[in-house]
């Protein structure tokens, strides 16, 4: 690579580094606001909760509305077409995170992050709708120094092109042409505004760009509806092929070439002013080494200061969670029978009392475990991340020697199993309270997969790890079999399974692969037991195993659903009901692809505007006492938390709906 290529590589770096990040631009719309706990806040927290998974389904660009009337919130999220999936997702989630904190309590909104997506809510349709109204500008920092008449005109018909191409259809366009250097462009609108309406975005973007980036070498449009920029850097991603330059024709090219000079014979030196213009070239690529050189080791040593603050933050929470060994033993008056409230293929749990009174559940784990005490401390760090109202709270932690306890809040309202199975206890859950029951179990789920920090796969969701409070507000619990998904990741394969049959995805248990449609299906399941107030299976009058998701197929199929309402439930809103029924058939059907997310089921929940498609068989059950050739229920070699085997229905298989 000759000298002048490398101060122009190390010049497009520093602009990348310093200015190729935009700080999100945002409008909050002086049209009204919302109090936090009012009707339109709700709908808003759950269109803004659904908008990651849902791009991530989607492609680019989603839109969805909730509510009715005054309350109803239209949103959308837009990315750049040339975005991989795993960014596109990435931003979005960012955004719809960030925008209420950005315009607190405002009925519209409207956040540009890194220029990269959109995401926009307001409390009037926006859908289809061209604006172009407000629009951000930024530019880049650097002034042009050249022909700039020339630049302008070179500039202008490469938008106009890119703006012809990006209206005609596909909404996108990107393309660059040689001058001095290459000007890069780029072209976008809304897929659901006309082509007419973007071809209007992109002119009037276009007309606000000459203004806010005149005599610049780049700049961008960022309005509601359109994106147009251009730089001297390729800052788009190319779809795997580097485009062509566009031409203009007719006429001739750009920059005719110039004539050759003549061969300089070998033995002659150069001049003094091409000595000169060397040195100066090598000056300035040093200095801009020197200058790049200087920007990484002070991203690194920002980057080891911050991993520090955090260690040291992480150390300290460890500190203030850990128990001794003895503390617990007098909590759970050593660990004694009277105080054993369950056990399973974890370990036993014990309820406690801490000197200061406060109640706690503690899980001794069994000793079989092959965690070491880093791995278990990883763990504790992980689940003291999960901080939502419907997930159990951990309270600390003891590793002593070979003891592994984890120390939770205490429930006193026990698993939900012990209310939805039992006779008498089943009558305590009016349809009201299993209503909340639902709702707040799907919240859960959806801040495990969606919404928190970490990206988790819980694979055990069933009735005995739901934990109700005093005010029965359901508590997921149990993360024993939880993974960890990284952004983007769609989902796993183990080498074994884990899990409760009955409960388990059909994907999951015949092809070891799971996802957050694993637990989606898992979900299914226990709504169909909530509202029946029946388990996955049982003994029929005849002695014979009857299966929950056969039961209600079946009825569904021959229109008597209404037979499988709890007997409980009986004089309880019909219409609401059998709309519980309805989603929890969709969420256990046999394709994956078929089944919602669980941001799409919070909102089908909460939601009755939003119409339910029809529901495909699901995957049933059979009980075989042949071989069955099913996975062992074992752990996997997943690196989220402790791995031990768990029930097991001798004999399931799961039969293909075809």
């Amino acid at each position: 690579m000759d000298r002048p290529s490398l101060v122009s590589l190390f010049s497009r770096i520093l602009i990348t580094l310093c200015f190729g990040i935009a700080q999100p631009q945002q409008f909050c719309s002086n049209k009204g606001t919302y109090s936090v706990n009012s009707t339109y806040s709700h709908n808003l927290n759950l269109l803004l909760a659904s908008l990651p998974s849902s791009i991530a389904e989607n492609g680019i660009f989603y839109n969805a509305t909730v509510g009715q009337g005054p309350d109803k919130v239209y949103a959308l999220a837009l990315c750049r077409e040339d975005l991989p999936s795993e960014k596109c997702y990435s931003c979005v989630n960012t955004t719809s995170q960030g925008i209420k904190q950005q315009c607190p309590n405002q009925k519209e909104a409207i956040v540009w992050t890194d220029s990269n997506c959109l995401v926009r809510y307001a409390n009037r349709d926006i859908f289809a709708k061209m604006e172009e109204i407000p629009p951000f500008c930024v530019s880049n920092p650097n002034d042009f120094s050249g022909d700039f008449a020339k630049f302008n005109e070179t500039l202008r018909d490469l938008m106009e092109k890119l703006i012809t191409l990006a209206s005609s259809g596909p909404k996108f366009a990107t393309g660059y042409v040689n001058f001095t250097k290459p000007i890069y462009g780029l072209a976008q609108c809304s897929p659901d505004i006309s082509e007419r309406d973007c071809g209007t975005c992109l002119q009037k973007g276009m007309g606000a760009m000459e203004s806010c980036a005149g005599g610049r070498e780049g700049g961008r449009i960022l309005s509601p509806s359109c994106i147009v920029w251009f730089e001297l850097f390729r800052f788009y991603i190319s779809a795997g092929t580097v485009d062509a330059p566009l031409q203009f024709p007719p006429g001739p090219a750009i920059l005719p070439p110039q004539p050759p000079s003549p061969p300089r014979p070998a033995n002659v030196s150069p001049p003094n002013e091409t000595r000169n213009k060397i040195v100066i070239i090598i000056v300035a690529a040093v200095a801009s080494l020197v200058t790049l050189i200087t920007i990484i080791c002070a991203l690194f040593l920002w980057r080891r200061m911050k991993q520090k603050v955090e260690n040291d933050d992480e150390m300290r929470m460890l500190e203030s969670m850990e128990f001794n060994f003895s503390t617990l033993k007098i909590a759970t008056d050593e660990f004694s029978n009277d105080n054993k409230l369950g056990q399973g293929g974890f370990g036993s749990v014990y309820k406690g009392v801490l000197p200061n009174g406060q109640e706690i559940a503690v899980k001794r784990l069994s000793g079989c475990s092959s965690q070491g005490e880093v791995e278990f401390k990883n763990e504790i760090l992980l689940l003291a991340k999960l901080q939502h109202r419907n997930l159990v709270s951990l309270v600390g932690f003891c590793s002593d020697g070979e003891e592994r306890i984890l120390v939770y809040e205490f429930l006193g309202n026990g698993s939900l199993d012990k209310f939805i199975f039992d006779p008498i206890k089943s009558t305590q859950l009016n349809w009201e309270t299993r209503c909340k029951i639902i709702s707040g179990i799907a919240r859960g789920i959806l801040y495990l997969h969606d919404d928190s920090r970490l990206r988790i796969i819980h694979r055990d969701l069933k009735a005995s790890n739901v934990l109700l409070d005093e005010e029965m507000n359901p508590k997921v619990s149990d993360f024993g079999l939880a993974r960890q998904f990284q952004p983007g990741q769609t989902q796993r394969i183990t080498s074994r399974v884990a899990g409760t049959y009955g409960y388990m995805a059909p994907e999951y248990a015949l092809q070891n692969r799971f996802s957050v449609k694993s637990d989606v299906f898992s979900f299914g399941v226990l709504v169909l037991e909530i509202v029946t107030g029946k388990k996955n299976s049982w003994l029929s009058n005849s002695e014979e195993i009857e299966l929950l998701l056969i039961h209600v197929w079946r009825n569904w199929r021959e229109g008597t659903a209404t037979n499988l309402i709890d007997e409980t439930l009986r004089g309880s809103p019909v219409s609401d009901v059998m709309r519980c029924l309805h989603i929890g058939l969709l969420c256990v059907q046999e394709n994956v692809l078929g089944r919602p997310t669980m941001a799409a089921v919070v909102l089908m929940l909460t939601s009755h505007s939003w119409s339910l498609p029809s529901p495909s068989r699901p995957a049933f059950l059979l009980d075989s006492n042949a071989d069955t050739g099913l996975p062992s229920l074992e752990s996997d070699t997943g690196t989220t938390t402790q791995d031990q085997s768990t029930e097991n229905t001798q004999g399931t298989v799961y039969l293909s709906s075809n």
